[in-house]
């Protein structure tokens, strides 16, 4: 029988192209989307005008479904005395690329206006992370025609997104890269009023199998499985546990369509399965990618930078600054624990070679003996 998730939104294949803020394109998740899977704009650090410039580039490209994903969040107001302090943690590495760090213009895009411009975008699925929408908010994306799926790191994440009425949760294991989007205390389940503190974010690491089988188990809405999924067999484990699809995005980094420069590139695909690390480092919030000497350089501060999305801002100009250079050491070269399988090609092929495999791991095995009368 066909899933309900594939079914609803018409897709040929079980297969959700993750949204990367800043490494996706239309170009991407058209492409992905023509394929028969589901391509997403990551949009937590588009503006609004870029929002809906980005989703009109798509439906120029492709008439399927694709979807639009944002970062619940507020915007901060740090004090001056924790960013002069983090300014001068960072000043070293500003000085190798001959500049100074400044207080950006701003921390973040404001919300309440990105959330306007989903709705007016009405993508087919409109997905969450780092945070939680209310009730109100969920019926209002699902009044345009907006499938609403949720980020959920742990099985209380994933039953309070179900609690306000999402569609469907993405449950993304600690094998994922780029951000962990916990928004739960664990010991407090049902508390969202705070930012999780780091040991919160340690015992939110659940792993994507485990993580999988307890959403399935306890939600009767569909569940999506994300991190560590990089071919077809990792697909057929995800939906033999009960998933509707998986959630991909490592994979789709080494496309050609996608917008990350070569300096990354070229560190996905000589990194192996033990290279990557979750820090706070880059962005103020845990994430998973590959070491490199920013990251090593900084280890001692982990506790002390501000937290997302003001460290963020912070490094922004040193991480572009390194990108121009084409110099990794000082990028944020977020990747899964799936890394060392990256396989370069367009993303259609990539679709379809997943397909090939999902196929041949999913297909019934001829009877085999052991030993010869």
């Amino acid at each position: 029988m066909p899933a309900a998730f594939t079914t609803h939104l018409g897709l040929a294949l079980p297969i959700i192209q993750g949204p990367m803020t800043g490494s996706d394109t239309p170009a991407l998740a058209a492409a992905v989307s023509e394929a028969g899977g589901l391509g997403m704009l990551g949009c937590g650090m588009r503006s609004p005008a870029a929002m809906a410039e980005a989703a009109a580039e798509v439906r120029r490209r492709t008439d399927r479904p694709f979807g639009m994903n944002l970062f619940v969040q507020a915007t901060p107001t740090p004090d001056d005395a924790t960013v002069q302090a983090a300014l001068q943690r960072l000043a070293p590495l500003y000085a190798e690329f001959g500049l100074v760090p400044e207080r950006p213009a701003q921390w973040c895009e404001d919300f309440a206006a990105q959330f306007d411009a989903l709705v007016a975008a009405r993508p087919a699925v409109a997905s969450f992370t780092f945070g939680i929408l209310t009730a109100a908010q969920v019926a209002r994306l699902q009044a345009v025609g907006s499938y609403v799926i949720g980020t959920a790191t742990t099985l209380a994440e994933a039953q309070a997104w179900a609690a306000v009425g999402a569609d469907a949760v993405c449950a993304s294991g600690m094998e994922a890269g780029g951000h962990r989007g916990t928004f739960l205390t664990p010991t407090q389940p049902g508390a969202t009023g705070a930012a999780p503190s780091l040991a919160d974010f340690a015992a939110s690491m659940v792993g994507t199998l485990p993580l999988v089988a307890q959403c399935v188990q306890a939600l009767s809405i569909p569940v999506i499985a994300a991190g560590g999924i990089m071919d077809g067999r990792g697909i057929a484990g995800a939906l033999a546990l009960g998933a509707q699809a998986v959630q991909m995005g490592t994979a789709f980094l080494t496309c050609p369509e996608s917008a990350i420069g070569t300096a990354y590139r070229e560190a996905l695909t000589r990194a192996q399965a033990t290279d990557t690390r979750t820090t706070r480092i880059f962005s103020g919030r845990p994430a998973r990618g590959i070491v490199n000497r920013m990251m090593q350089a900084l280890q001692s501060d982990e506790a002390t930078v501000p937290p997302y999305p003001v460290q963020n801002a912070l490094t922004g100009a040193l991480r572009r600054a390194a990108a121009q250079a084409g110099q990794a050491d000082c990028l944020s070269l977020w990747a899964g624990q799936g890394v060392a399988q990256v396989r370069p090609m367009p993303a259609a092929q990539l679709v379809a070679l997943l397909a090939q495999e999902w196929q041949q791991a999913t297909a019934p095995r001829g009877n085999s003996t052991i030993g010869h009368q």
